[in-house]
């Protein structure tokens, strides 16, 4: 068996939001099986050096920041007819690492994460294989964007929706396997471009990372800034992503009010990294509490009475949501933040189909402790049983061709 190459459109480490636990994990899991020969974008400098983590673990990486904004990517993509998310992420240095590591290297498998990365996959030779990660259907996000944004920018979103699908389609009809995070997702590109060779293979979640008792005894006291009275509300996720932005502004603007008539005291805690303006804006409102990046997402989902997850639009699998249980939290989650997760209403989370229904969950679990703390128990429980990484990874072996080798590292394990 051959080498792999491994083509990522941002660093796969750390581990630590949603797109790299991912890429990190099934990086992680084709190491064990062969050499990886790595090439990624990094988002700035500091993500460069996260590269001197990986190298240990490949036999060859390649990796750069990528620089084209925005702007440049669109008027790129208006001159070439292409998607903006491709002319964001073209690249002739990774282009011509590809080319020299196929023609040096015996690769017989190309894994691609995300979308955007399939540019650089050439004419490969008739025995090699092609593995297409998509993770979700981008199209359709964009598309959904396109119905809900005001101009000019719902007609910029649904000219990327047409293009980005064409792309999509034409890619895996190229590739030997599509991957998608839900059979929900997968079953709506099989709709969308009539491809046969989709598979859902899922995400996980670290039981022992995420675990509420060793993180109790690592941290035994809160951190400072987490302390305080009145309940908590934590919403996590990146803040400079458009879905998450929409799902605090509701729920700061329409949810957390009703809850504040009945708990004044009830605080909104929204914590994770590069908050925009607009989310820093919500920090005006009384009980709102912005934090930007924190040292360790656990002290605030340890803390938490509730964890939030009120998600407008959301697509596969939200690890916000897996994190949250795999710490015994009572979660309440919007229904698109729920599906995709094969737990059960009521009994490891609570589904709320509006935001009046969020208030009326979270105002129940605050005045019912008991129930919160077994809702919590429950869904942990529902993590170590369904979301272990061995065991939601257990498919890639037989996908990218190497049953053999998967029996002997796990033997070597």
């Amino acid at each position: 068996m051959g080498d792999i190459l491994f083509l990522a459109h941002r660093v796969p480490f750390p581990p630590d939001r949603g797109d790299k636990i991912r890429s990190f994990n099934i990086l992680q899991k084709l190491c064990r099986l062969a050499p990886a020969h790595v090439a990624c974008f990094a988002d700035d400098a500091e993500d460069i050096a996260h590269g001197d983590a990986l190298r240990p673990m490949l036999g060859s990486l390649h990796i750069e920041e990528r620089t084209t904004s925005r702007t440049a990517g669109a008027i790129k993509a208006l001159a070439s007819g292409k998607p903006i998310s491709l002319t964001m992420f073209d690249s002739k240095a990774i282009r011509e690492f590809v080319e020299r590591t196929l023609a040096e290297r015996d690769i017989d498998t190309v894994f691609v994460f995300s979308g955007q990365m399939a540019q650089f996959v050439p004419v490969l030779s008739a025995d090699a294989r092609f593995v297409m990660d998509f993770g979700d259907v981008d199209s359709a996000k964009f598309a959904a964007y396109g119905q809900t944004t005001g101009f000019p920018m719902n007609l910029v979103h649904r000219r990327e929706a047409a293009k980005l699908a064409r792309f999509e389609s034409a890619v895996a009809h190229k590739a030997d396997a599509s991957l998608f995070v839900s059979d929900a997702e997968a079953a709506l590109f099989r709709e969308r471009t009539g491809a046969s060779n989709v598979l859902t293979l899922e995400n996980g979640i670290d039981c022992d990372t995420f675990d509420p008792d060793s993180f109790a005894a690592e941290f035994a006291e809160p951190l400072s800034e987490i302390s305080g009275d009145g309940p908590l509300l934590v919403f996590t996720g990146q803040m400079d992503y458009r879905p998450n932005i929409e799902a605090v502004r509701s729920f700061a603007e329409e949810v957390l009010p009703d809850i504040r008539k009945q708990r004044p005291d009830a605080r909104f805690a929204i914590v994770g990294r590069h908050p925009t303006a607009e989310v820093r804006k919500l920090e005006q409102r009384e009980g709102v509490i912005v934090t930007g990046g924190v040292p360790d997402i656990r002290s605030w989902l340890a803390a938490a009475d509730v964890v939030v997850a009120p998600l407008r639009m959301a697509r596969g699998i939200q690890n916000k949501v897996l994190e949250a249980m795999a710490m015994a939290r009572p979660v309440v989650a919007s229904r698109p933040a729920y599906e995709g997760i094969d737990a059960v209403p009521g009994r490891d989370l609570v589904v709320a189909e509006s935001p009046a229904e969020e208030a009326q969950a979270v105002l129940a679990l605050l005045a019912d402790p008991e129930r919160a703390a077994a809702l919590g128990k429950a869904a942990r429980q529902r993590m170590l049983d369904r979301y272990s990484w061995q065991s939601t990874l257990a498919p890639l072996a037989e996908i990218v061709g190497r049953n053999g080798q998967a029996e002997l590292a796990e033997a070597a394990e």
